[in-house]
């Protein structure tokens, strides 16, 4: 925990700003430090919560739904006012608490799904464009970057991906990512 608090301050003292904290909310496990959280954003930090994804056949959910995230924050710190944010601040919905310098966001993907606005496009390390988090379809863009694709060439594959960007997630069917773990692609 030191390390990862010193890490925290070394990215703000040479300016990386904003610093997003996410913490995906699990009951049991660590649903105890919500407010903890809550209450750095009153020092600057922009803390998110993320709905635990139940995803993979063994996983048991045991997620804390936005809701319950946010009554419990303004049940003690107070009531949560909209807050505006930049644009790139993704599928996060943005609050501050009276006073607060930094925000609190809740993403929602299961509670209040979010895909019909999602923008985003994701690249795994191994050089392929993953136009859905929560889909298994992916395009190879290292074979043509390593055969010397111009940027045009590079827009059509960036565009095709976006394309191909499903209208929502199928989680409520149990339907999720069968080829790679969360941690492969960026989840």
């Amino acid at each position: 925990m030191n390390d990862t608090l010193a890490g925290i301050d070394a990215a703000r003292r040479v300016g990386l700003s904003p610093l997003k904290i996410n913490m995906v909310v699990v009951r049991g496990l660590n649903d105890d430090e919500i407010l903890d959280f809550a209450r750095l954003s009153r020092e600057g930090w922009q803390v998110r919560y993320i709905e635990l994804m139940p995803l993979g056949p063994a996983m048991e959910w045991r997620g804390l739904v936005v809701r319950e995230i946010r009554e419990e924050i303004e049940r003690h710190l107070g009531s949560l006012e909209p807050a505006k944010v930049n644009l790139g601040g993704g599928p996060a919905r943005y609050y501050r608490l009276p006073g607060a310098q930094g925000t609190i966001g809740f993403i929602a993907p299961l509670s209040e799904c979010f895909c019909e606005g999602c923008n985003r496009l994701r690249l795994t390390a191994d050089g392929r464009l993953r136009p859905c988090l929560l889909s298994d379809e992916e395009i190879d863009m290292k074979t043509p970057l390593r055969q010397g694709a111009n940027l045009a060439e590079l827009r059509e594959i960036i565009s095709q991906g976006a394309h191909m960007k499903p209208p929502r997630h199928r989680l409520a069917e149990k339907v999720w990512p069968q080829e790679r773990n969360m941690s492969e692609i960026g989840g």
